[in-house]
């Protein structure tokens, strides 16, 4: 994977947001390989194919690609929070890949890579409607909350400029493909309490350890009246699913 990018792409272009998005775009049809597969390339994808950049030519992956000039922190800019709750609901959203850039120098920084099945719901953040005196006045955007996802989910491709071996990240992305196989409905809950384990810092932890965590459980679901209930009921589901070992009545392991 190369970090320079072809800068004079830009040359053509005044808007800002289209020089970046032409030399970012194309730098990422040059050095993204699919994590799903062997495949060592994704087919760069027509300008305003609906919320996809890119396809995996032999698993059939997608994948976009959101960049920008700062650092990559908890919240990222999304598009329309409507049509992404809707693609994570019925399993129709793409992997995303964040990238951080420096536009002096047109080099890849950061790039985090967070497949599709590992957003729940409480990741993605409505924003406020715009005002009556825009131009798309009421359209109501979203943030992806990165700190809601589990730190197994943000794979880390490139750290300040430090490559990591398609090897690495493959094998990072195999860890969590079995939320995939998780019905969309039950997932969002788990994906939630596995991120808890893991800010808990723990080898071993007990159900009391997770408990302690009831007040953010309740503000991601004021309608559920048995959030004690349900962290058991999903602690017992990953470690089903392969993600905790179940040492004991209360006690969990950490795989």
């Amino acid at each position: 994977m190369q970090l320079f990018m072809t800068g004079k792409l830009a040359d053509a272009y005044t808007s800002g947001a289209q020089r970046a998005g032409k030399v970012t775009e194309a730098w990422g049809a040059e050095n993204f390989y699919c994590p799903n597969c062997s495949s060592p390339k994704l087919d760069w994808l027509k300008p305003g194919t609906k919320a996809n950049d890119y396809c995996c030519p032999s698993c059939g992956f997608w994948y976009q690609l959101k960049s920008q000039k700062t650092r990559i922190a908890s919240s990222v800019t999304d598009g329309a929070y409507a049509a992404m709750m809707e693609a994570i609901r019925n399993n129709r959203s793409p992997n995303f890949f964040f990238l951080h850039y420096d536009l002096a120098t047109w080099t890849v920084r950061n790039l985090l890579l967070v497949p599709y099945f590992a957003f729940p719901p409480s990741a993605i953040i409505k924003r406020k409607p715009l005002s009556a005196t825009a131009r798309r006045a009421g359209w109501v955007g979203c943030n992806f909350a990165l700190n809601r996802i589990p730190a197994d989910a943000r794979i880390s491709v490139v750290a300040e400029k430090q490559v990591a071996s398609p090897e690495t990240v493959r094998e990072q992305f195999q860890k969590v493909k079995p939320f995939e196989e998780i019905p969309v409905e039950q997932r969002g809950w788990m994906l939630e309490v596995l991120n808890v384990v893991r800010q808990l810092g723990k080898k071993e932890f007990t159900n009391q350890d997770v408990y302690a965590f009831e007040g953010h459980f309740r503000e991601l679901h004021p309608n559920n009246h048995f959030i004690r209930d349900k962290i058991r009921q999903k602690l017992q589901d990953l470690a089903r699913a392969g993600f905790l070992i179940h040492a004991g009545r209360n006690d969990y392991r950490v795989v």
